[in-house]
């Protein structure tokens, strides 16, 4: 189903600190259609009862219980989800990880902190 021009795309936000959830939700509410998830197992519930998919989903590599490396993959493994974008938004700053996350095909790696007109530009070009 096609969206029409007045609907907002959906982004989920994947990040275990509440600071950086919020903050990107400050940000980004008046454009997109956000939904929060505090873990990985958390995003994946909501990404597998989630119908339409979200247009695009934002990525924390660092979180307990299962890395956003994890999550990733089994994103991937989600039929209805394959193609959806997924951008990494991490502290992670070293170049075996950009490499890593861009092999594994993520949409782009953002480093934290991030400027968030930077942020809102390079989000809007990934779900256009």
């Amino acid at each position: 189903m096609a969206l029409n021009s007045n609907e907002k795309k959906k982004i989920l936000l994947v990040d275990d600190d509440e600071i950086h959830l919020t903050t990107a939700e400050l940000f980004l509410k008046n454009d997109y259609e956000l939904h929060k998830a505090k873990s990985g197992s958390e995003a994946l519930e909501f990404l597998e009862n989630s119908k339409p998919a979200p247009n695009l989903i934002m990525l924390d590599v660092i979180m307990p219980n299962m890395t956003g490396w994890e999550v990733f993959k089994r994103i991937r493994a989600i039929d209805h989800l394959k193609n959806v974008p997924i951008v990494f938004l991490t502290s992670e700053d070293e170049e075996a990880d950009k490499k890593r996350a861009f092999k594994m095909g993520a949409a782009d790696y953002i480093i934290k902190p991030f400027n968030f007109t930077d942020l809102k530009r390079r989000i809007k070009d990934i779900v256009k």
